[in-house]
């Protein structure tokens, strides 16, 4: 079990450490929600969240493949909606890998991305795209 210490550090920021590793987190609101905007806001660690744990995810069968894919990234872009309340309403990601893969090694690390932790915790009103680009830079 994994325990993340919060403390309220004052001006809508906030300091998390991990307990097994001391790493920091530091958040901020948005400028369009009253904060500094210096730091990742809590929103957006979400949608860093959801493109790592699905990369995350197809590092795990790649190298169950014995094959590579470092290099590979990817782009969340992140889209509040206000209504009914303020959350999150749309993800977008793509992500671009330099090496191109037979179909079914494809996906194989596909359907790991769509099985990632991040990825089956969504709300079902949060809309998801997912593009994939196999053997761009």
């Amino acid at each position: 079990m994994t325990h993340i210490d919060i403390t309220y550090e004052g001006d809508l920021s906030t300091r998390c450490i991990h307990s097994d590793n001391g790493s920091e987190v530091l958040t901020d609101a948005p400028k369009e929600n009253q904060g500094l905007g210096r730091v990742f806001s809590p929103t957006d660690l979400f949608a860093a969240s959801f493109g790592s744990c699905m990369m995350t995810m197809m590092g795990f069968t790649a190298k169950r493949l014995n094959i590579d894919i470092k290099g590979m990234r990817a782009t969340v872009t992140k889209e509040m909606a206000e209504a009914p309340a303020r959350r999150i309403g749309k993800l977008h990601i793509e992500f671009t890998c330099p090496y191109r893969f037979p179909e079914d090694v494809t996906q194989k690390l596909t359907q790991a991305a769509a099985n990632c932790a991040v990825h089956k915790s969504l709300h079902p009103d949060i809309i998801v795209e997912i593009i994939y680009r196999w053997g761009e830079s």
